[in-house]
This record gives structure tokens, sequence and C-alpha cells, in this order.
């Protein structure tokens, strides 16, 4: 007995210690959506101060596909040593489940969350030749053309949003889904998908040269970098509820002491003055959490993409 205790004790001092001199090596982050994309931008710009404070390399690994679960199964099957993080957003997360029938992951206990990282200023773009300055007005187009006007998706939260709103505006549009949002740009640009529901990294110039509009932002505020673009809710769709979301998890079973260790540095660099004003130039708003926080948060948006979903006639494949 007294040698069991002795063993149990030497194994508590040996993980105590190496908590302590975590991390060790690099850190690893994989993103769902590949280089440019609006997450790409995002975690690029907090990579340096991150790996500053954990005194490691934080590596920005891009792993898109599948809608975003190529990457969460990556950091499903890795190890729980703190070494491999990834971006959880509503589509790997919440779209992923309530679009399969048989999703590959569970997510409430195959993901350790460690918090909520913020949300993504997401606007209505369309082609400049729909005859239409605002929403009411497309919509009345959309109305009087039935089946003729496309939209493009490059994510599931771009499908979960594009079905809420042309359910609750009664819209009849085609959908052209795409394998990433940037994919979408050329054929926004030539005409012949009409509408696009993305962060405004690529499409902000293109709407200054006058190639495109930007019709509401689906946030509850509107952007300094659009400021006379008005909200969606003060374009008269209060239930409009979709938000382009993203937070920082890691493999099941992760150490407790790692999971304090991260949430507390990716806060302090989320709160940092002259990353709050990078971020808003990605038009991004920081929204760091507490892993419970943002444990409670993923659990509520799986349930409401899922009932979203149905609500719209979106059956699972």
């Amino acid at each position: 007995m007294t040698r069991f205790l002795a063993s149990f004790l030497a194994t508590l001092l040996a993980v105590s210690t190496a908590a302590a001199q975590y991390p060790q090596r690099p850190v690893r982050i994989v993103i769902p959506f590949g280089a440019g994309s609006a997450t790409d931008s995002v975690m690029r710009v907090l990579a340096p101060p991150l790996s500053a404070a954990l005194g490691q390399q934080v590596v920005i690994e891009p792993r898109p596909g599948a809608d975003g679960a190529v990457s969460a199964i990556e950091v499903m099957r890795s190890a729980p040593d703190g070494y491999t993080f990834g971006v959880g957003s509503g589509g790997p997360l919440a779209a992923v489940p309530a679009l399969r029938k048989n999703p590959p992951y569970d997510v409430n206990n195959d993901f350790t969350p460690i918090t909520d990282i913020g949300r993504y200023t997401v606007f209505l773009f369309i082609n400049s030749a729909v005859p239409a300055t605002n929403l009411q007005e497309f919509v009345a187009h959309v109305k009087a053309n039935p089946g003729k006007l496309a939209y493009g998706t490059g994510n599931p939260s771009g499908i979960v949003a594009f079905a809420q709103m042309n359910a609750l505006l009664g819209l009849d549009m085609l959908h052209v889904p795409y394998k990433s949002a940037p994919l979408v740009m050329p054929d926004l640009l030539a005409n012949r998908v009409q509408a696009l529901m993305d962060p405004p990294a690529v499409a902000l110039a293109y709407v200054r040269e006058g190639k495109l509009r930007a019709l509401v932002t689906t946030l509850n505020r509107r952007s300094p970098l659009l400021p006379d673009v008005p909200t969606i809710h003060e374009a008269g769709v209060p239930q409009f509820t979709i938000s382009n979301w993203m937070g920082l998890v890691g493999p099941a079973k992760l150490p407790r002491e790692i999971v304090e260790r991260i949430n507390r540095e990716v806060g302090t660099v989320l709160r940092r003055p002259e990353v709050v004003v990078a971020l808003e130039k990605q038009a991004f708003l920081p929204n760091p959490s507490t892993p419970e926080q943002f444990s409670a948060f993923i659990r509520e948006q799986v349930q409401s993409y899922g009932s979203l979903l149905r609500a719209a006639g979106v059956q699972p494949d």
C-alpha cells in the first residue's frame, strides 16, 4: 500500500511539474478553413502575441474540407497534451452535427472547450447589377423573380444564415455551394451568383469600387468599416439570430491546468488594445470567455442550428 501511494504521489508530482513547464515545444492551432479565409486572418493576428505569452511558437495550420469536419477530426484524434488545439466555429461544431445524419464526432464529448474568441462581422453582399440598394428592394426583386437569383456559400454558417433569412422573408433562390467562401467571389463579381454572406476581408475593396453592394450586416451593431450599412435588425428582420463565431477547443480529456493556462493567455491577448484594433480591421469583435461559458454556448448553438435548419426545411444528409 505504501509503495502504491509513493508511486501515485510521484505520478502526481511528474504531472504537476510537466504542467508548470508547459509548453516545451511549438503549439499548433488547426483551423477549418483555408489560407486567406477570415478565420486564417484572425488567427494570424493572434498568433504572434500568443507565441510571446507562451514562450513557444504558435503555428496556424489550415485543414479545410468537409464543412470544417476535417480539422475537427484531426483535433479530436490528437493527444490531449496541450500541443494541438483547433478553432471551433459554427461550421464544424454546430452545422456539421445538424447537417449530417451520422456526424463524425460528438461535439459535447469529443472536445475540450477552452474559450470563446469572438464574432465575425458578416455582410450580405450582392452584385451591383442587381437592382436593389437596400434589403427591402432586394427582397422585392427576388420575389418578383422566384428561382432566378442564386446565392453562393463557402461554409456551413453561410448555409444556415441563408436558410434562416430565406425562411423568414419567404425567398426562393438557387443555392450554389463552394468549397470555401473566397471561391464564391469570382462568380459573384461576374454575376453568375448574385448574393453572398461573408466577412468583408475580400469583398470590401469591391464594394468601394462599386462592383458589389453591402445591404446589411448580420451582427447587432454596425461596423466601422461600412458605417452606413444597417444591421439586419434595423432593416426590419429582428427575428434573424445567426451569428458567425469562433472559439478554441482541444481534444477530450485535456488537463485542467493546460485549459486554464491557454484560456488565461488567449483572454489576455484578446483584451490588448493593439490586438483589438488589429481585429477591428478584420471586422472581428473579440469575446473571450471562461471554458464553462464557451461549453454552454456550444451546446446552445448545436440546438439552435438544428432547429433553424429543420424550420427552413433543410434535412440532414
